[in-house]
């Protein structure tokens, strides 16, 4: 009999019956197949076998969890937050499978017999460190892909691990990780580094994209980054790790008492194979010949250029100097919403445009014992497009960092937004640069403005004849050009309408003008923003 349940509970007798129950996993089915590997680790977990068992067991177990696990997590990856409820649980399962992947492989070294002196011994614990390392590292990854704030002491945790690593001497030692690089060999302070590089990289400003090529660049570069004790405590580096406190790499100024548990990093190879990499890129070469992965160029060459100075350590002075405020600031978010706020008045078809929109039709058919035929459906009123409010953390003079607590709308990285400042009475246009769910539920985001005081306009695309594409107009906003700070006059759009070239008509004040569409100056999840000329 190779398993058998006791009181409802899997029993992994031996080896045989934990491969012969990892070949049945469903994995045509993620869901079901998550739910088998919970009950597989849960197993273990209660009931461990021997510590050799239990490691092959474990490994096997790896690229099956892996496929699961990232495929649930799509469910809430580049979602609003604060996550639905379904999302929710999606999460707390995935972030669960980490953890109890990472106690089981740490109860599989417990278990196992020391022999200092054994190379094979010490090859199987510097294994299951890197592998403790790793997915509590997932852990913390997940957190980031969700927008949410780490859980208190995982920063411990991978400390603690890299600690052991270290007091062993097997820090370095080359260990397989077939999920990171099947062809070379990697270490447990390679794993620890990688982490620290996403951590510095501002993962909470970064898209689900973008995160998961800053996790495979720096898998990929940590090893080229030198990790040791302070040389020199009066020459302190401008970063540091120190191993008792629960926070990541940051500025040395923060040091307290005794530096014995710090750690320096030395990244200047990670800051020439960078630049060497860029001037590859500047030559044409595909990121996919340099193992960037399938991307763009100019894409992959923007996102290295973002890192350059937190992977060299280099202070990154900001362009603007940030006040600390208090007070409230009024959000608005969603074209129609922003479009009232901004003009005053809600967005209406002009008369040329003989149609109603589906929402329209619906509320005639509806109401059609009270509408009049001869007159337009009633006007919206502030009660329609509500406005939220936002405490003030900071502000500079191009952006905010605000806070709320769980109660609100749901909120995008990179969404749109109208903001009306705690000191002013206009409306400004800015989008979701930095995005964090704390674990109490509260939001804090950073706002970047767009330059400029908005104008509420409308337009239709038009085709190479000058002729309407269709009759419905759609909102937009005109931002002026600025160039005192080099910037153009610029329409912001729903995404989807850009095409360089294309021509628009716009109504500006009652009078209709025809643009051009010019190059992208922004892009983010729910709009465009478009340079334009006149004809």
């Amino acid at each position: 009999m190779n398993d058998k349940r006791e009181g409802g509970m899997l029993y992994i007798a031996n080896l045989e019956s934990g491969m012969a129950y990892l070949s049945g996993l469903m994995l045509a089915n993620p869901l079901m197949a998550e739910k088998q590997l919970d009950g597989f680790l849960d197993a273990l977990l209660k009931d461990p076998p021997d510590a050799g068992v239990m490691f092959q067991l474990l490994e096997a177990a790896r690229a099956p969890l892996c496929f699961v696990e990232e495929e649930l997590a799509r469910t809430y990856h580049n979602k609003a937050v604060p996550l639905s409820d379904g999302e929710e649980a999606v999460f707390v399962r995935v972030v669960g499978a980490w953890r109890k992947m990472a106690r089981a492989y740490a109860l599989c070294a417990s278990l196992e017999e020391p022999a200092t002196d054994d190379a094979g011994y010490q090859a199987l614990v510097a294994t299951i460190l890197h592998r403790c390392i790793y997915y509590y590292g997932a852990v913390i990854i997940e957190h980031y892909h969700a927008r949410r704030e780490l859980p208190p002491g995982v920063w411990l945790d991978v400390h603690g691990f890299f600690a052991t690593a270290e007091e062993w001497g097997i820090a370095f030692m080359p260990v397989n990780d077939a999920l990171e690089n099947s062809v070379q060999a990697t270490h447990c302070a390679a794993a620890y580094v990688s982490l620290l590089l996403i951590d510095a990289a501002s993962p909470y400003s970064n898209s689900v994209r973008n995160l998961n090529l800053i996790r495979r660049w720096a898998s990929m570069w940590a090893p080229l980054v030198a990790i040791g004790r302070l040389d020199n405590d009066l020459e302190l580096p401008p970063y540091v790790i120190e191993l008792m406190k629960d926070m990541p790499i940051h500025p040395s100024a923060s040091i307290e008492g005794s530096a014995d548990d710090a750690r320096r990093l030395d990244t200047s190879r990670l800051a020439l194979q960078i630049d060497h990499v860029l001037g590859q890129l500047r030559m044409r070469i595909t990121p996919s010949q340099l193992g960037l992965g399938e991307e763009t160029g100019s894409h992959v060459k923007r996102l290295l250029e973002s890192l350059v100075k937190p992977w060299s350590q280099s202070s990154s002075p900001r362009r603007f100097r940030r006040y600390a405020s208090e007070g409230v600031a009024r959000i608005a978010t969603g074209f129609d919403a922003i479009y009232f706020h901004v003009t005053g008045e809600a967005f209406a078809q002009h008369e040329s445009a003989i149609a109603y929109s589906r929402s329209d039709f619906e509320a005639l058919f509806i109401f059609r014992d009270r509408a009049d035929p001869g007159h337009a459906p009633p006007l919206r009123s502030h009660g329609d497009y509500p406005l939220e409010q936002w405490s003030v953390i900071n502000h500079s003079a191009n952006g905010f960092r605000l806070g709320r607590s769980d109660c609100g709308q749901r909120i995008l990285h990179g969404q749109l937004m109208a903001v009306c400042p705690h000191d002013g009475e206009c409306f400004l246009l800015a989008y979701a640069t930095w995005l964090m769910q704390e674990a109490s539920g509260a939001l804090i985001v950073g706002l970047a403005t767009l330059p400029g005081i908005p104008k509420g306009v409308s337009f239709r695309l038009l085709d190479q004849g000058g002729t309407p594409v269709n009759e419905r107009y759609s909102a937009a906003f005109l931002l002026p050009a600025l160039p005192s700070i080099g910037e153009e006059t610029s329409l912001v759009l729903p995404p989807g309408y850009y095409h360089a070239g294309r021509e628009l008509e716009v109504v500006i004040d009652e009078k209709r003008q025809r643009l051009r569409m010019n190059h992208v100056l922004s892009r983010q999840c729910d709009f465009e923003r478009i340079s334009i000329v006149g004809l």
